[in-house]
């Protein structure tokens, strides 16, 4: 039941980044404030990824996840409403994914904790892998769902969908009875949570590390997703544009989702950090040909390339950062971890699109993938290896 919640909430999720990036390219065509779309949606992440894990760990987590459901559902409506109405502006669509982002920032560190109790610890990383293909189930189904509506019915009939599915999970939360706990820590204040989360993450070098190679990866990385909308209207030719972004993203979903389902052996074969130096690179090289291709064919090709990389990168990187990590601090640790993802999203959006509209949307990308390879080799020595199997 839970696992369909969490493919609901990336379902939304994926629709409204889809439906917001191909807005805004109808409200401006200025690749700056295309690629804040992808800042606006992740800082939230950033922001208040600390408060909400601490609230994680201290408040009644169904009720919790409960109330970010309804948050969204909220969102989506006004979306919806603006857009059906024509009062949406491009500033005011920064907002909204602003505030849509909120509601991913409270749920994300939530499901992370509630994951890790519902399993045995020896089939953590095949549950977190459950869950990166839900996420990439997602990245599929989720762009078709909005491209096939922004071409038939436009952008308030996506956001009102996104609603629904909200109302859906929110049912489903409201169901759920969690067993509980054999026996619970004396409660924390709000601050001294925080604090005490911040100093074990902080005071260990291998989570440090790890911190820092999932913030530089998605700094590298967003680059491409956050100006794929406009590589998507220069291989359509200016027409067809929506159909070619879906089309974009539907390959780099499959990818993911082929590769999580091969993570396992993946492990076998090589540690983390050997994972996360190859993904690094595979990632950039197929970035690079990606915004170079000529024709979708290419482009889709490098794009299934580039998901299989980024899932492969990240679950290394989580499940080194699980693996860490004692309950007591779980969500408040994996929220800190949320916030050098979304940190780096939301950075590199907006650094590689004011690149790009000063320069070219190639150039920003081909900067971005020979930056991420340079960094990984200039911080090798930094591992994140040693965190598995430390409690």
């Amino acid at each position: 039941m839970l696992w369909l919640v969490w493919l609901g909430a990336n379902l939304t999720m994926w629709m409204n980044d889809v439906a917001s990036a191909w807005l805004m390219t109808s409200l401006t065509g200025n690749a700056f404030m295309i690629a804040l779309v992808q800042s606006a949606s992740t800082l939230p992440l950033f922001l208040l990824g600390l408060p909400s894990g601490a609230l994680a760990d201290l408040l009644d987590r169904r009720r919790y996840l409960a109330w970010t459901h309804a948050w969204v559902a909220g969102v989506a409506l006004a979306l919806a409403a603006l857009t059906f109405f024509g009062a949406l502006n491009a500033p005011l669509l920064l907002l909204c994914s602003f505030l849509n982002g909120i509601g991913m920032a409270m749920r994300w560190p939530l499901f992370a904790a509630i994951v890790p109790q519902l399993v045995r610890r020896d089939d953590l990383p095949a549950a977190l892998a459950l869950n990166g293909i839900a996420g990439n189930m997602a990245r599929i189904i989720g762009p078709l769902i909005a491209g096939a509506l922004l071409a038939g019915a436009g952008s308030a009939c996506v956001y009102l969908l996104n609603a629904l599915l909200s109302c859906a999970a929110l049912a489903l939360i409201l169901r759920w009875r969690p067993a509980p706990e054999a026996s619970a820590p004396p409660p924390e204040r709000f601050v001294a949570a925080m604090r005490a989360g911040l100093w074990h993450v902080l005071g260990r070098a291998q989570l440090r590390n790890i911190l820092l190679r999932i913030f530089l990866f998605f700094l590298q990385a967003t680059a491409l997703m956050a100006l794929l909308p406009l590589v998507a209207l220069r291989l359509a030719g200016g027409g067809a544009g929506a159909g070619a972004f879906t089309t974009l993203l539907v390959a780099m979903g499959a990818g993911a989702v082929l590769a999580a389902f091969n993570l396992h052996r993946l492990r076998r074969l090589a540690g983390p950090d050997t994972l996360v130096g190859v993904g690094v690179c595979v990632h950039a090289a197929a970035s690079a040909v990606a915004v170079l291709a000529p024709g979708m064919g290419l482009a889709a090709a490098a794009l299934a390339v580039a998901g299989m990389a980024w899932i492969a990168t990240a679950n290394a990187l989580t499940v080194a950062m699980q693996l860490a990590l004692p309950d007591r601090v779980r969500a408040r640790a994996m929220a800190i971890y949320q916030m050098a993802v979304m940190g780096g999203s939301a950075a590199g959006a907006a650094l590689w699109g004011y690149v790009a509209s000063v320069g070219s949307v190639r150039a920003s990308v081909l900067a971005a993938a020979v930056l991420g390879p340079l960094v990984w080799w200039s911080t090798r020595r930094l591992g994140v290896g040693a965190a598995h199997g430390q409690a």
